[in-house]
C-alpha cells in the first residue's frame, strides 16, 4: 500500500470490456511529509476519488480484491480517501 495524491485522470474510450465502466486516477506518491514524488500509478477508483485528495492505495494482486476490481486486469486500486495522517517523529 501506498499514500498518494490525485493529480489528474486518464480517459480511454476504447479499452478491455473488463474497464469498461471504471475511472482511472493518476496518483502521485507522496512522502512522510505529503510532498509530491515524482513516481506515480494509474489507479482505478473505487471510491470516488477527486483531484487533489489524499488518497490510499494497493498494488499488485490487492488491487483486485476490491468488489468493483475483482478478477479485472488491474495492478493499481484508490481503495480510500484519507482524512488525516499522523506520523510519530523521534
Amino acid at each position: 500500500m501506498f499514500l498518494g495524491r490525485v493529480v489528474g485522470t486518464v480517459w480511454a474510450t476504447k479499452k478491455d470490456h473488463k474497464l469498461e465502466g471504471l475511472k482511472f486516477q493518476i496518483v502521485k506518491k507522496v512522502d512522510q511529509e505529503l510532498n509530491l514524488k515524482p513516481d506515480f500509478a494509474i489507479a482505478v477508483d473505487s471510491v470516488g476519488a477527486g483531484a487533489g485528495e489524499l488518497v490510499l492505495c494497493a498494488a499488485g494482486s490487492s488491487a483486485r480484491m476490491t468488489p468493483i476490481t475483482q478478477d479485472k486486469p488491474v495492478d493499481t486500486v484508490i481503495m480510500a480517501i484519507v482524512d488525516q495522517v499522523d506520523f510519530d517523529q523521534p
